[in-house]
C-alpha cells in the first residue's frame, strides 16, 4: 500500500482572518501546490481525505482538479493541526493508496509516527511538500518513506 501525506500551500498570515481555520491559500501557495500535485499524476490514488480548514480543502481541490480525480474529496475531522497521530492510523486501516492533505504539526508527526513509531521528532515538512510512504500494510513504525519532495 502506498500513502501521500500533503501540507496545504502557504496561506495568509495568521493574522488576515478571525480564526486560523478560514486563512486561504496565497497566490504562491496555489503554485506550490499544483508543482506538487503534477508528481501524483499517473499514481494509483484511490481516495483524497482532507482536513475542514479552508487552505486544506482549497489544496485537495486543485489536486483533484490536476489529477482529473472524479471522487468528491473526503472532509474529515481528524486530519486538522492538532490530532494525535495515533487516532490518524486508526481511520487508515482499511484504506490503501489514498492521499491526506492536512497541516504541520500533524504531518510532520505523523510521517513520524508511521516510519519509527512514537517518542522520535517529526519529519520537516514545507508548505505544499508531499510525502510517500509504502507499506505491505499500514502498521504504525513499519512504513518505509519513499521521499519528501518539497515545491
Amino acid at each position: 500500500m502506498k500513502l501521500w501525506v500533503l501540507r496545504h500551500g502557504e496561506a495568509e498570515p495568521h493574522g488576515a482572518q478571525p480564526h486560523d481555520s478560514q486563512r486561504a491559500l496565497t497566490d504562491h501557495g496555489r503554485e506550490e501546490v499544483l508543482r506538487s500535485a503534477a508528481r501524483l499524476i499517473g499514481q494509483p490514488v484511490t481516495a483524497i481525505y482532507s482536513s475542514p480548514y479552508l487552505r486544506a480543502q482549497q489544496t485537495a481541490q486543485l489536486v483533484r482538479d490536476a489529477l482529473g480525480f472524479e471522487p468528491e474529496i473526503r472532509t474529515v475531522d481528524w486530519l486538522t493541526p492538532e490530532t494525535d497521530p495515533d487516532k490518524v492510523a486508526e481511520q487508515l486501516v482499511s484504506v490503501s493508496n489514498v492521499l491526506l492533505v492536512s497541516h504541520n504539526p500533524l504531518v510532520g508527526n505523523l510521517l513520524s509516527y508511521l516510519q519509527h513509531g512514537a517518542g522520535h521528532p517529526p519529519e520537516k515538512v514545507s508548505t505544499a511538500g508531499l510525502a510517500e510512504l509504502k507499506g505491505e500494510e499500514l502498521l504504525i513504525g513499519s512504513m518505509k518513506l519513499n521521499s519528501i519532495k518539497h515545491p
